[in-house]
């Protein structure tokens, strides 16, 4: 197909998350014709919202930061920047209830100075660490700076065994390391690759001075990732069918590519797989890629979100994290969900769930209860008005030491067929960030096998 008019081409995305709108507006933009199949009724993927009486709820709680360039750009893309703003400068409340005396305010800010000294300060006034222990985070810093998170050897060690080489402390380790590095990872220390785990802390804290601000949407997830980006591709002349599930994909006689689906055949030059891994060993030719089978070893990580509604207002910032407790980080959604009457909804994030996923609500309420209000004082006189748990088992793939070996990137054997999706090469962990970078890439290979002249919209991530 190399040389082919790309303007008589068609493709096919199979998939509607944001790795797939992602492929799909980028074929477009470069005048191809397509269509994009999504076995869900939306779009958005593991990053969506739906209604919970007069409540629009996140199935999650999702942040980005100023260094996710390629969400960034998905953002712009379909004209939501202005619905997802980003801090101005990093400010963490960290909440630490380990102590005698109630909770401990703590902050993770940074300033205006050029890195590292950008997060000097902070790290000084930071109170939930002793002068030693923050005299160690400056060396391992400096270690982490002179790391290649492309290097293999990094992929086959786990970060803690990393930091203890390198003299954290458990306290550390859990106060600063694990704070971070749960939330981008979805995994502890001990359970995560150094390679993934460098690449989050050197591009996030050590790159550029504001690359760790933090960004969340101030409207429900669906307003961007399935409306916005429903009128992004109809605007750009894409076929969307949602409620479309690939069951086959197979050659034609004519070396053409044809997509199954129940009822339904769609032909195309090219085809991009922007659904998970276990779908797209399913999907895959015979020799589409070497050792299909390591899709399979890409095992799962989930996460699970309670969301509590108070009967009055209980927190006064929009977000905190905690120490010393089961929960990990608090969001207030009260302005988002469309909450009426006064009181206020809390979301309380959890990664690297495996031992909760699959507790009764009724033992989540009685654990996570009783824990707000060690965190939160004027939660103890307020009524719950609702309580209510939502779990993503498959949230992201498990980002374990020897991953690496095990994420395909975008270009197959099969000419034609590409593959995307948060859990392919990009470099990344499981993220928002990942997905769109993957979608990136896809295109990016499709259109080079149709000889299509093209430049990647970041040049920085090409």
């Amino acid at each position: 197909m190399t040389g082919q008019d790309p303007r008589s081409s068609r493709a096919v995305v199979v998939g509607g998350g944001l790795a797939g709108v992602t492929a799909a507006l980028r074929l477009a933009d470069a005048g191809l014709d397509v269509t994009l199949l999504e076995g869900r009724p939306r779009l958005g993927g593991l990053a969506f919202s739906f209604r919970r009486g007069e409540l629009s709820v996140d199935n999650g709680q999702h942040v980005f930061l100023r260094c996710c360039t390629a969400y960034r750009w998905f953002l712009d893309r379909i004209e939501g920047t202005h619905l997802a703003p980003l801090q101005e400068r990093l400010d963490v409340p960290v909440l630490d209830v380990g102590r005698a005396r109630g909770p401990r305010l703590g902050r993770l800010r940074r300033t205006g100075l050029p890195v590292p000294l950008h997060l000097a300060g902070g790290l000084a006034a930071y109170p939930h660490l002793s002068l030693a222990e923050k005299a160690g985070v400056a060396r391992a810093a400096l270690a982490l700076g002179r790391l290649d998170p492309a290097d293999p050897a990094l992929d086959g060690i786990d970060f803690a065994t990393w930091l203890r080489r390198n003299g954290q402390s458990q306290r550390t380790v859990e106060a600063l390391w694990d704070l971070v590095g749960v939330a981008t990872l979805n995994a502890t220390a001990p359970d995560a690759s150094m390679a993934l785990a460098a690449m989050v802390f050197k591009t996030g804290l050590l790159s550029e001075p504001g690359a760790a601000d933090i960004g969340w949407a101030a409207v429900p997830l669906g307003e961007l990732h399935d409306t916005l980006a429903r009128k992004a591709l109809e605007s750009a002349g894409v076929r969307l069918h949602v409620r479309t599930r690939a069951g086959s994909l197979t050659r034609t006689e004519d070396g053409r590519w044809a997509v199954g689906t129940d009822g339904s055949r769609f032909e195309a030059d090219t085809v991009v797989l922007a659904v998970p891994q276990g779908e797209t060993h399913g999907l895959l030719p015979d020799g589409a890629i070497d050792d299909p089978g390591r899709l399979l070893e890409l095992t799962d990580a989930p996460i699970l979100n309670v969301h509590v509604v108070y009967d009055r207002k209980v927190l006064r910032r929009p977000f905190f994290a905690a120490l010393g407790s089961p929960v990990q980080w608090v969001f207030d959604r009260t302005a988002t969900s469309g909450l009426r009457g006064g009181g206020q909804y809390l979301a309380v994030s959890q990664s690297a769930a495996q031992d909760e996923i699959d507790l009764p609500v009724a033992e989540l309420r009685r654990r996570y209860l009783p824990e707000l209000e060690k965190l939160l004082p004027a939660a103890r006189g307020a009524g719950v008005r609702d309580f209510f748990v939502t779990r993503e088992r498959t949230a992201t793939f498990a980002p374990a030491p020897g991953t690496g070996r095990l994420r395909p990137g975008a270009h197959t054997r099969a000419p034609g067929l590409h593959l995307a999706g948060a859990w392919t090469a990009t470099g990344w962990p499981a993220t928002m960030e990942g997905a769109v970078r993957s979608g990136f890439s896809a295109a990016d290979a499709a259109l080079h096998t149709l000889g299509r002249p093209h430049e990647h919209p970041l040049q920085e991530a090409a």
